[in-house]
This record gives C-alpha cells, structure tokens and sequence, in this order.
C-alpha cells in the first residue's frame, strides 16, 4: 500500500508519518519509508540523530542508477537520457518490490531499527546551497515519483511517504501514486486552507483523501474541524507526552504511546486496508501516463530531443500480480485475421 502524508507546514505531518510508520513495524509488517519533504525531518522523527540523518544519501544523487535498472530491457526507452521522473513501465521495464533486494535500495536505503524492527528509510536529499536560485524542489522528488510509478505492492506491505508542505505536491503527477493520503490539519482557518487546495485539486483524480485532525484540544477544536472538512476527517490526535519525549531525544518504547492516539493509529491502519478494496490498476496506469504526457509536451521533449509520448506501451497496465525485478518479454504484436 502506497500511504501519503501531506499538510501545511508545521501541521504535525512528519510527526504523524512517522508514529504511523512505527504502528506498522510493531505489527512487524514490512515498511519503505520515504522522506519527500524539503525539511528532511522524518529521519529525525524515527529516531536518527544529527549525524546519521545527514549520512542519509540522496535519491536525486543516484538518480542515473534508478533509470538504468528500471529501464530494463524497455525497447521504448531509448536511453537513460530519454528517462524522466513520469516514465511509465511498459513491457521489458524493471519493477520495484517493497521487500525485495535491488540496486535501487543497495545505493538509496538504509536500515533503520525501532523497537527491534527494521524498516527502509530513504530520502530524496536535502534543498543544498548549490540548488539556489537555479533548481526547484520538484527535481528532487522526481527519484521518488519514478520509483512510484514502477512499484508493485500488495496489501500488508507499505510504503510510506512524508510530502512537501502544503500545496506544492500538485507540481507533478505524483499525488495520484497513492492509495490513500491522510491530509494532516490543525483545528485553525490556516489549517484547514491546505485541505481546502488539496480537495479542490484532487477532486479529479479519484484521490482518496482522508483528514487527520492534530493538535486537537477541546470540543471547540473538533467541532471546528467537523464544520470545516465533514465527512472527510477521519480522526484527530491531541497531545502527546510520548512525541514530547522522543522530540528531546528521551526514547521511549513505542508501548508506551498513549491510549487515545494508539487507537487513532489504528484508525489510520483500517482506513489504509480499506483503500485495498477500491484499487484500480487500469486507473493508476491511465494517470500515469495522463501525466506523462502533459510533461512530454510541455517540456521534455524539448529537453530531451525525442518524442517521449513513444515510450507508453498501450498494452501495458502495471498490477501486483506482475514479476518485479526481472524485465518482462515482450508480447508478440496481435495480427489482424
């Protein structure tokens, strides 16, 4: 399962992913967790110190080895070069799973252990001095987005992603790639205004957004949040020692997480299963390529040189019940009888 956690920008999102993110591995089911946001904090959050969230290495650094295995033996993907962050999967691409061994975890991944469970942490790297006023964030996330667009998952497995603040996930495709994206807001007008963006922009996708209420204080508090997003909040967390703790580097054992938001966690885990239900492989491919196509258009072909709209196989939709890892044949073309 592919999770989103978004919201503005000291909503408490890298917080929520990464006690969610906790949930899953003391249920010690298998997690790929993924820092997609400017800040780089979700390391941090997890329990790195200073030291070891800095060694994290950067997706967008190794981006040339994400394209050449994912590659494959695509005969619509002419060269590494012709690659980018919206190529789609067709026949003889390479396919990610979340629990498997491949190049792409061996250069990008590192093993992080909570409470004796150990997840894959990676990170699309830092916003860097030499990036000013010459790069936008976007290109460091595109490592995530093509990884996403060639990752066949199943229904125990996630993987788990902390967004760019605020509305800026709408710059690519990218906010289509998930089965479910809990949108985290406090109970205040600057809160909710993220949501508002995000509903209004989702709304033709198909995306299923699910609110988590933060910082949730009062019944003021929630009824504000009632009036503000209805049926679309799924829960609300409120204060939490144990996050206080963690954020003074004062670990302690994930057991210890208080009550009420153990059970919201646990209402995000149930959401997350349901999404199982509502997956549309033909979909995800149809936006997939949706997307790539705008960018084709609008820009890569011109950067690239060649007509990337050839790299779509038309007979191609990307499902869980294909073999990752290994390119597959190519399908003989059906002739007219």
């Amino acid at each position: 399962m592919k999770i989103a956690f978004v919201g503005k920008g000291g909503s408490g999102k890298t917080t929520l992913s990464s006690l969610f993110i906790r949930h899953l591995t003391d249920r010690r089911l298998p997690v790929v967790a993924v820092d997609a946001d400017i800040n780089q904090h979700l390391g941090a959050a997890l329990g790195l110190d200073d030291e070891e969230a800095a060694a994290l290495p950067a997706m967008g650094a190794h981006l040339p080895l994400i394209k050449e295995y994912l590659r494959g033996s695509n005969p619509r993907i002419a060269s590494v070069d012709t690659m980018i962050k919206t190529t789609p999967p067709g026949e003889g691409s390479r396919l990610l799973r979340l629990q498997e061994d491949n190049p792409v975890y061996d250069a990008c991944a590192r093993t992080v252990t909570l409470d004796g469970n150990a997840i894959r942490l990676l990170a699309t790297g830092p916003f860097t001095e030499s990036d000013l006023g010459v790069a936008c964030y976007h290109s460091k996330t595109g490592a995530v987005e093509l990884c996403l667009n060639h990752l066949v998952d199943g229904r125990e497995e996630f993987m788990i992603v902390d967004m760019t603040a605020g509305s800026d996930s709408f710059a690519s495709g990218m906010f289509t790639r998930f089965d479910v994206t809990f949108l985290v807001a406090e109970p205040t007008r600057k809160g909710v205004s993220v949501y508002r963006q995000y509903k209004e922009y989702a709304r033709d996708f198909g995306v299923s957004l699910k609110v988590v209420g933060n910082k949730v204080q009062s019944e003021d508090d929630l009824d504000f949040l009632r009036d503000e997003v209805g049926d679309d909040l799924l829960v609300t967390v409120g204060h939490s020692d144990w996050v206080r703790a963690m954020e003074k580097g004062r670990a302690r054992p994930f057991a210890e997480l208080e009550e009420p938001n153990s059970r919201a966690l646990r209402t995000l885990h149930e959401a997350a299963d349901a999404a199982y239900e509502q997956r549309d492989w033909e979909r995800y491919t149809r936006q997939m390529v949706h997307f790539h196509l705008r960018n084709a258009e609008s820009w890569a072909n011109a950067r690239t040189g060649a007509d990337l709209a050839a790299q779509v196989d038309p007979s191609f939709v990307l499902s869980e019940n294909l073999q990752a890892g290994v390119p597959q044949p190519a399908r003989p073309t059906p002739q007219p009888a």
